[in-house]
């Protein structure tokens, strides 16, 4: 047991750092905050925990072995996450003006339809699924850090502690983004951020579309 413990504290070492530096993910639910609220943004984190225990699974069960040597299912995987992106991007750059509700504290758009929570989901659960390089961390740090002894039910629960400590990352980032002063300094600034916001994720496409399987 005491094996397993260090084996999870140094996945987390690693982890964090992963999870605090931006990315896609990061960029999904800051704009889901601003743009729908906190309780979309919060399903939105759960869409990306979710995600995270799909990478795990299929390198536990050796699948991220085959995707990272195989390049078309590399390729396949890439310019899916690469389409994604940039139709996010595209939506964003698009985007009408939001509007916060000051009496309420909801965020509301008069030209946008409401989100559905199944829509949040999805929208974190592609951001983070639709990446390969995910395939090569998870890959990676799990093949360096974690005993090819160790139980798959061990390996299992360490992603589950992975993606707990995610979705309370994300949830927090959540949770500021919308507290009244953001609220209000965000909806001054709505449409910039939307475009900002639309750039980012079609540069983090175009970055993605560039690179190569290692």
């Amino acid at each position: 047991m005491h094996a397993y413990l260090i084996e999870l504290l140094s996945l987390m070492a690693i982890f964090a750092f992963a999870i605090v530096s931006p990315g896609a993910d990061l960029a999904m639910v800051m704009r889901q905050a601003i743009v729908h609220g906190r309780g979309q943004a919060i399903i939105t984190s759960f869409g990306i925990g979710a995600a995270l225990m799909v990478h795990v699974s299929y390198t536990i069960l050796g699948l991220g072995l085959v995707i990272s040597q195989s390049i078309y299912l590399f390729n396949l995987v890439k310019w899916l996450g690469v389409a994604y992106l940039l139709y996010i991007g595209i939506k964003a750059l698009r985007a009408g003006k939001t509007d916060v509700t000051a009496a309420t504290g909801d965020v509301t758009t008069a030209p946008r339809q409401q989100q559905s929570a199944l829509r949040a989901f999805t929208l974190g659960f592609a951001a983070n699924a639709l990446n390969p390089k995910a395939v090569f961390f998870f890959l990676s740090i799990f093949s360096t850090v974690v005993s090819a002894h160790t139980p798959i039910a061990i390996k299992f629960s360490y992603g589950l502690v992975m993606a707990s400590f995610l979705i309370l990352w994300f949830i927090g980032v959540s949770l500021f983004m919308t507290t009244p002063r953001m609220r209000a300094a965000f909806s001054r600034a709505s449409q910039w951020i939307d475009r900002t916001s639309g750039v980012v994720f079609i540069a983090l496409g175009i970055k993605l579309a560039t690179e190569k399987a290692a």
